[in-house]
């Protein structure tokens, strides 16, 4: 727990006009924060970028009134406050330049696991796009089990991320755009209850802090610098995902996009950071552990076997034989091959889609696992 010496760490961080990349100077020149608060205020100007307006806002009693509420608040609701130097501090989010000199934990996984990926996408996910999270977080849970899933805890793919997560057995750490005295939105609260045991709730605002519209842009950042990778599975032309994503292209981190049709509003975002050659593009939880180098000769993700068809009916298994031969094919041309009103094999295909024999594709193409 945090003692009396974190005092000052959360003051530094309270102070107007000390961002998050000026508290890092102020920390490379003088190793300690409490410094600032106990040094007289002309030696306090000699410090590269402290103004006498900011000494002035360093001076003013409320910055420590309100950080001892806050050190209170943390030890009263057993939160780990993270500062930059500490060894638990997130090693990946550090190395960003404007990584919060301060951060607030609730949780039970450690934020330095050995491959973290962020998932992001629109609040308005589709049929398609809760498909490919359930369908990519399962197979990243095939593959390595205590791989880290971190999102915003948003409506959407956000949430499915965690969800999903939480349903294969992998930690999953929220960042929040609020203190962690509330949980945002409410329908969420249940899930980021189970996300305590396994995984967490991170943030770098104080208590008392509620979900501006401006925040939610602030803890994308820390979305886009925590992981190794960033991945974009449903966003329009603009929106958070695409900001998170640009974060982390600037990061020089990892960004990877899943394609989708061209006329549909919620790919549009990932079509443009494919074209725009910010993500790569991915169609599977396996393209992206090929890109990250994760996949290995002596451990591959664990195979669908195709070979039990027990539970396959007459008509699911003429799918399968048209697929085999063909590939791929798209869902009107097989509605025509096997003479099937389309309404009628939306229902097979996902049938063989439950069973972990088909995926469906952009276009409304399909084909075998």
């Amino acid at each position: 727990m945090p003692n009396q010496d974190f005092l000052y760490k959360i003051a530094l961080t309270l102070v107007k006009g000390i961002g998050n990349i000026r508290a890092r100077q102020v920390i490379d020149n003088l190793g300690d924060p409490a410094i600032l608060f106990k040094e007289k205020a002309r030696l306090l100007e000699l410090i590269p970028g402290i103004s006498a307006r900011i000494v002035s806002e360093i001076r003013k009693p409320e910055v420590l009134i309100r950080a001892e509420r806050e050190l209170d608040f943390i030890e009263k609701n057993k939160i780990q406050a993270l500062f930059i130097s500490d060894e638990a501090y997130p090693s990946r989010l550090r190395e960003c330049v404007d990584a919060p000199v301060v951060l607030y934990y609730r949780g039970n996984s450690s934020l330095n696991a050995p491959k973290i990926i962020s998932v992001v996408g629109t609040r308005h996910a589709t049929a398609y796009g809760k498909h490919l999270v359930r369908e990519m977080i399962r197979d990243f849970a095939a593959y390595d089990s205590e791989i880290l899933v971190v999102s915003g805890l948003a409506y959407g793919v956000d949430i499915l991320a965690h969800q999903a997560a939480l349903d294969e057995g992998l930690s999953t750490v929220a960042v929040v755009a609020h203190g962690l005295d509330r949980i945002y939105p409410a329908e969420h609260r249940n899930i980021a209850v189970k996300m305590l045991e396994q995984g967490g709730l991170i943030s770098d605002f104080v208590s008392e802090t509620s979900p501006e519209r401006s925040n939610f842009v602030k803890r994308n950042r820390i979305i886009a610098g925590i992981a190794d990778c960033t991945i974009v599975v449903e966003s329009a032309s603009k929106g958070g995902a695409l900001i998170t994503a640009n974060i982390a292209d600037s990061y020089g981190r990892d960004v990877f996009a899943f394609p989708g049709n061209t006329k549909d509003k919620y790919s549009m975002g990932c079509n443009l950071l494919i074209k725009e050659r910010k993500a790569a593009l991915v169609e599977s939880a396996e393209d992206i552990l090929r890109e990250m180098r994760w996949i290995t000769e002596k451990k591959a993700p664990i195979p669908i076997q195709k070979g039990l068809m027990l539970d396959v009916s007459p008509e699911e298994m003429m799918i399968v034989d048209i697929l085999a031969k063909t590939g791929s094919m798209q869902i009107n041309l097989l509605a025509i091959e096997l003479n099937t009103p389309i309404s009628h094999l939306a229902s097979l295909l996902f049938g063989l889609e439950m069973k972990g024999l088909v995926r469906c594709m952009p276009g409304g193409l399909y084909k075998l696992l």
